[in-house]
């Protein structure tokens, strides 16, 4: 028996203290900053390998993942006594490179609130190309990735099981996504808030700069200034509560977070509830129904039913 038939069809050993997939059957990867990550995968690889890798995912032997700045690392517990280790290399961002999507960050207000909130914004992208970067890797080259296996195909299988494992972990935490790029969430969200507070404070200055030349003026300009303009519209009657047509006009589409518990995921280990049963699960749980009833309120229906036009509902799958 050659020592290729063992490895490549004899049992996979138990792994300890691996980390099993949450998703135990169907797709891996529940928001879309995951599913546009294992894109890049599904590009390249042999649809065997990507089968069992989702099956060594599944039952737990990919153990120890790290990500670092630019460097994933696992060990995957395979046929083989010795555990493979894997390693997945992208090129993280210079601080210049940084400095610019920050920047680019703090200028909206909403990035900041999402990212606290656990979620990747969703125009996120835009905000890394306007600085000449993409977050996510463009192509499949852009990942490079060994194993210590002897199977020449790469991904091999240990490392698609790392691949899905990094995905469901993505899930979790965003914020690994951009420590993989050099990131990490403490020094990011640092920067994030210091910028934007300067940016409050220079759009402070500038208001008073502003309400100091308006007094310095003449005062036969700000009487004028004060007449109503013949040209101009009439305000509308009815008061304050009252709409115009352009009401009908108004559009919003509330959207559901991809990942409705990913900030009960950051969060660790958690005690026993009091029945005996993981606080965890019992809050995951919690949130997906908060999250579903919300949704169904804020539409006026069941989520993912189709609006008056036949057009699916925001945020529904």
């Amino acid at each position: 028996m050659s020592d290729w038939w063992e490895y490549d069809n004899g049992p996979r050993r138990p792994a300890r203290d691996g980390v099993r997939a949450r998703s135990q059957q169907g797709p891996i990867g529940e928001s879309w900053w995951s599913r546009r990550f294992l894109h890049a995968l599904a590009q390249v690889a042999d649809t065997s390998r990507l089968g069992r890798g989702r099956s060594y995912a599944r039952s737990g032997q990919v153990m120890r993942p790290t990500v670092k700045p630019g460097v994933v690392t696992a060990s995957v517990q395979g046929t083989s006594y010795t555990p493979y280790a894997v390693r997945i290399t992208l090129t993280p961002f210079t601080d210049e490179e940084w400095e610019q999507a920050e920047g680019e960050l703090a200028a909206q207000a909403l990035f900041l609130a999402a990212l606290l909130a656990g979620e990747m914004p969703r125009d996120v992208e835009q905000a890394f190309a306007a600085a000449g970067l993409h977050l996510f890797p463009a192509s499949p080259a852009e990942l490079a990735s060994a194993c210590s296996c002897p199977d020449p195909a790469n991904p091999c299988k240990h490392i698609a099981a790392v691949y899905y494992i990094l995905a469901e972990a993505f899930d979790a935490d965003p914020f690994l996504v951009l420590a993989w790029r050099g990131r990490p969430r403490e020094v990011l969200l640092e920067r994030l808030r210091e910028l934007r507070a300067a940016a409050i404070a220079a759009e402070d200055a500038a208001a008073a700069e502003h309400a100091d030349d308006a007094s310095a003026a003449p005062e036969v300009e700000r009487a004028a200034a004060a007449l109503p303009d013949p040209a101009a519209e009439a305000p509308r009657a009815g008061g304050f509560w009252t709409a115009g047509p352009e009401l009908f006009g108004f559009r919003y589409a509330p959207a559901a977070p991809a990942v409705p518990d990913a900030v009960i995921r950051q969060l660790g280990p958690l005690p026993d509830a009091a029945g005996g049963g993981p606080v965890a699960d019992a809050l995951t749980t919690a949130y997906r129904l908060f999250t579903a009833a919300a949704e169904a309120r804020a539409f006026g229906e069941v989520p993912g039913a189709p609006t008056t036009d036949g057009s699916p509902r925001p945020g529904s799958h």
